[in-house]
């Protein structure tokens, strides 16, 4: 599977940014897609995830109410929209999915994530 994310760029603290993650490849075989992000001098963390069938969905607390993430599994793209979004949103977006398998309990650990985009930069002035 192979992952491109497209979007980021600069936005004032309160406006709002839409990423978008194209898919290819054997994407059939995966359960989850989702967002993480890093901040430099830090770990990188859950976003948000949408499971490929049923369209479930779940959100880090940080951005809870503020993002949304959706797919379109006929182009095999995920989108994230990213509204109210504050100097602390600034950070490398990647994209990723995982090969398979994921219980919805996991979905959060970036450990079941195998396919990772080569990130997209979000910063937010404020």
């Amino acid at each position: 599977v192979q992952l491109q994310a497209y979007g980021g760029g600069v936005v004032q603290a309160g406006g709002s940014l839409r990423l978008s993650c194209a898919a290819s490849g054997r994407t059939l075989s995966s359960s989850v897609m989702g967002w993480f992000r890093q901040a430099p001098g830090k770990e990188r963390e859950f976003v948000a995830t949408i499971r490929r069938r049923g369209g479930s969905t779940a959100y880090g607390d940080s951005v809870k109410g503020r993002f949304t993430i959706s797919r379109d599994n006929t182009k095999n793209t995920v989108d994230l929209l990213m509204t109210s979004l504050r100097p602390e949103d600034t950070a490398v977006y990647y994209c990723s999915s995982d090969s398979g398998g994921t219980i919805w309990s996991e979905v959060k650990n970036i450990m079941r994530y195998t396919y990772w985009g080569q990130g997209t930069q979000v910063t937010v002035s404020s």
